[in-house]
């Protein structure tokens, strides 16, 4: 009998590669890395640095620099190569310079024969995801974005640091695009099962009215503020990633925010948007359909046209 190890692949090994890499290591969710990079010394490194860690944690994991050719066999694939954005630049900016990077090296994983389960990180998420699936032809279950799994953990901050609650008890998250047309779904955030709108309502002292709207921007502005401050968003987009990888390894059908491919939900075809779905092990195992008010669904709909837009862009690049 033997046991099938946990195998990831990071694509690009920068700031936010490693982290996701080291973050999968220490909270033991994988048992081999494989490290690709342009810069092959940068991804020996970062496999090296990992290894050398490993005498100080609770499992084994071996981390190891390979091509792209070389990672048909793992069960997952993180791809988080391409440029960050400035800190003046909008995400969908980077576009055309990830699809260059993306030009070289999706042949290559194609070669490899990999099979697995597709998670894009890389800016614009998205729309990346969406150019992935296409030059692939991958099956939709099988690829997904982050999307506003990290701008949900931005807002559960937010509302938890308001009210002063525990964000394990808040059911609370943004949809559409990951960036600047994100919306939130206010008439479905809930404390402990309660409607937010209930609360305020009835319990007013407790929790207060506040600025609805200001409070999405600073969620949206939130990345920008690391990025200001150190160059890089790095721990929540590590840690978010890891939870949809968790999700998939365990089998744990665990509905949160991620950027799937819309076939029909919500009214919308051809277009990955942040959507609550299942995830397990077979993929996106199903998409849950929320209500919405009026406006929440126009912007729902902007954000998707938005980055359908940009979709269509990445055609011409």
């Amino acid at each position: 009998m033997s046991v099938k190890l946990r195998k990831v692949a990071i694509i690009g090994t920068g700031h936010v590669g490693s982290h996701v890499a080291f973050a999968l290591a220490t909270q033991g969710e994988v048992d081999e890395l494989y490290m690709v990079d342009k810069d092959e010394a940068k991804a020996l490194a970062q496999a090296t640095d990992v290894n050398d860690a490993v005498s100080y944690l609770p499992h084994h994991v071996t981390a190891k620099a390979v091509k792209a050719e070389e990672v048909g066999d793992c069960d997952i694939l993180v791809m988080s190569a391409g440029p960050l954005p400035n800190p003046d630049q909008d995400r969908l900016e980077t576009l055309g310079s990830t699809v260059e990077v993306l030009k070289d090296i999706l042949p290559r994983i194609k070669k490899s024969g990999f099979k697995g389960f597709i998670i894009s990180i890389s800016n614009p998420a998205d729309v990346v995801a969406a150019y992935i699936q296409k030059q692939l032809n991958y099956p939709k279950e099988k690829i997904i974005s982050s999307g506003t799994a990290l701008d949900s953990a931005r807002l559960q901050r937010l509302v938890s640091e308001t009210f002063h609650i525990s964000r394990r008890s808040l059911t609370c998250f943004s949809m559409g695009e990951h960036g600047g047309s994100a919306m939130v779904p206010w008439s479905n955030v809930a404390i402990a099962g309660k409607k937010l709108d209930e609360l305020q309502a009835e319990l007013p002292e407790r929790f207060p009215q506040f600025d609805r709207p200001k409070m999405v921007e600073d969620m949206k502005f939130g990345g920008y503020l690391v990025l200001q401050g150190k160059g890089s968003t790095e721990f929540g987009i590590a840690t978010s990633v890891v939870e949809l990888i968790r999700a998939f390894f365990h089998d744990e059908k665990k509905v949160m925010p991620m950027s799937c491919l819309l076939t029909g939900e919500y009214g919308q075809h051809d277009v990955f948007a942040s959507v609550p779905a299942i995830l397990g092990k077979d993929g996106v195992e199903g998409i849950l359909t929320i209500h919405m008010t009026p406006e929440e669904k126009a912007q729902f709909d902007a954000s998707c046209d938005r980055i359908r837009e940009y979709i269509a862009k990445a055609e011409t690049y």
